[in-house]
């Protein structure tokens, strides 16, 4: 874990923890005053015979501390365990922060449920660790040392050093166990993520499962992941399973001792019966807090593993940042690009290369080209998704650089052509949950992007909830939902990256004339592979293998019969073949 973070929150929370260990020492101190009460007593009865009013003193004493103790334990665990969960919810949202900082790159190489195991099961056993465990530590430490302080003081310090002396080798067992205890967490933590990550991805998929029968295939996949998983929880279990016991087994033994040479110390006289009960009541106390210490060694062993994990998430830079000279002022829509030239990292292909074009702000640029072609990679090199080299892109004349992230992307908007929709209402979805719209903005963008029919027909309109990724939608539906979303924005630049593919040529025809009335004087870049999504636009350039195959208009390019003429006379004719089976 990042120190910075823990840090800032022990900070603002020093105060409640300095209370709650407070409370917690008083806790811990008040409980060894017991036996030492106890032991007292039995000697007085032992003097003095059966005293009533003795008696009745010395349970009101006992009746006393077990208040203060009860008191202190109530308001420390109160304060110290609720500030484990604040710590918990305070990561949950720094790693959150954190995955929003990050750049697109970073997720395509991470499987998604690594990351919710990160957001799970690590951040809770760091909460584990910062709660319960630390609060066990203190109190086990200080219920400890006051009782080895009476047992030596008022008992008898050879009859504790005795007692007391398979201790060391309980240390040591605890240290040797440990470190096996954070490796298997850690294998554990990776095998649940493996797991999380195939229920997403089968879920997310089950369409295809049905439809290519792969049901009984993946349950195999399944089954083989959630016995690693098993056997990595077992492999654990051995080890924390292991320390409890053996620490009980030493305790045994220093019973057994105190039994075998403290009776025989106060048949000599050496101590007193009621020293000898003090003494067996401090054991006891030791005992539990030693015992628990095999927990909280398990408990913190998985704490550091976990913050291992976390710690080599939140190191990760994200590739895309702003710049320290950025500015904050929305691009209007005046786009250049200069030579550029794009590859992914690893490639020595280039996804794009010496690409020079210029739209002005108002005009509508028209891009095709086959699959593989860098179409959608000039997209997201526009939203800054990856880097390109400085001066390649500019907007208003600005290096594309030279926009901070928030203002660049506020000043674009684009739809993809896998849209994604969010398990919420239909408004959430078109507005993306920002409020300032009104309803007649929200059903204008509908009616624009030809989606507000179908919202009507759905049973509460737009309030309707959405299933997770918009599965109650057909494709085209969601790709209609998410250009209503980009267009209430009014953003200066317009991209459709092939938004408009499924969807029938009746209804693309209704968007593209609904885009050509209301972004006069607003930019727009059309990327599709079908010629009738951008033969309107002012320029038409054709890519091929991450370059400028040819440009021009769509009257132009067909005199020229190259390329696009041949991607056009190709889907007339399949358009044709299509009409022709329908009759």
């Amino acid at each position: 874990m990042n120190s910075s973070v823990l840090l800032r929150f022990f900070q603002s929370r020093k105060l409640s923890y300095t209370i709650g260990f407070a409370f917690m020492f008083a806790a811990s101190f008040i409980q060894t005053l017991f036996p030492k009460v106890l032991g007292s007593s039995v000697d007085l009865m032992k003097e003095h015979g059966f005293d009533p009013g003795v008696v009745l003193t010395r349970v009101l004493w006992m009746v006393l501390i077990a208040a203060a103790v009860f008191l202190c334990t109530f308001l420390w665990r109160n304060i110290i365990i609720a500030n484990g969960r604040n710590l918990e919810c305070y990561i949950r949202e720094e790693l959150y922060r954190h995955f929003l900082k990050l750049s697109p790159g970073f997720f395509s190489s991470r499987n998604t449920g690594d990351l919710i195991a990160y957001a799970i099961n690590d951040i809770s056993a760091v909460r584990m660790t910062f709660g319960p465990a630390t609060a066990m530590s203190f109190n086990g430490i200080v219920v400890c040392l006051s009782s080895v302080y009476f047992m030596f003081a008022s008992v008898s310090a050879s009859l504790t050093l005795i007692t007391l002396s398979p201790l060391p080798f309980i240390i040591v067992l605890m240290l040797l166990s440990g470190r096996r205890v954070q490796t298997r967490f850690r294998i554990v933590q990776e095998q649940f993520g493996a797991v999380s990550g195939k229920v997403q991805e089968n879920i997310s998929g089950i369409r295809v499962i049905k439809a290519y029968v792969q049901e009984r295939s993946e349950m195999e996949k399944f089954s083989g992941l959630s016995q690693g998983m098993k056997q990595a929880n077992l492999d654990l279990i051995k080890v924390s399973a292991l320390l409890p016991a053996m620490i009980e087994f030493g305790f045994a033994i220093c019973f057994v001792l105190n039994l075998t040479f403290g009776s025989a110390m106060v048949l000599r006289g050496e101590i007193s019966i009621g020293d000898f009960v003090a003494f067996n009541g401090y054991l006891s106390l030791i005992v539990s807090p030693i015992v628990s210490i095999g927990r909280i060694v398990t408990i913190f062993q998985r704490g550091i593993a976990s913050l291992g994990r976390l710690n080599d998430i939140l190191k990760v830079q994200p590739e895309i940042a702003d710049l320290p000279q950025a500015v904050r002022t929305v691009p209007e829509g005046g786009l250049e690009l200069r030579a550029l030239t794009f590859h992914y990292e690893g490639s020595a292909v280039p996804a794009l290369k010496d690409i020079s074009l210029v739209l002005p702000k108002g005009h509508t640029l028209g891009i095709i080209g086959r699959t593989g072609s860098g179409k959608s990679t000039l997209a997201s090199l526009l939203f800054r998704f990856f880097n390109a080299d400085p001066g390649k892109i500019k907007l208003d004349g600005r290096d594309i650089n030279g926009y901070t992230l928030e203002a660049l992307r506020e000043g674009l908007g684009m739809v993809p052509q896998e849209s994604f929709v969010f398990a919420a209402s239909v408004r959430d979805n078109i507005v993306l949950f920002k409020d300032g719209y009104t309803d007649s903005e929200v059903q204008n963008a509908a009616a624009l992007s030809q989606i507000a029919g179908s919202i009507e027909e759905l049973p509460d309109g737009y309030d309707t909830q959405l299933g997770e990724r918009g599965v109650n939608l057909s494709g085209g539906q969601k790709q209609r939902l998410a250009i209503a979303r980009a267009l209430i924005r009014k953003p200066a630049v317009l991209i459709l990256d092939d938004a408009l593919s499924a969807v029938d040529a009746v209804t693309e025809g209704q968007i593209l004339n609904s885009l050509r009335e209301t972004r006069k004087g607003k930019s727009n870049i059309l990327i599709s592979h079908r010629v009738s999504g951008i033969m309107e636009a002012d320029e038409i350039v054709v890519l091929d293998k991450g370059q400028i195959a040819e440009r021009g208009t769509h009257a132009e390019l067909l005199a020229k019969g190259g390329m696009y003429y041949g991607i056009y006379t190709e889907q007339l004719e399949e358009r044709h073949a299509g009409s022709s089976s329908e009759i």
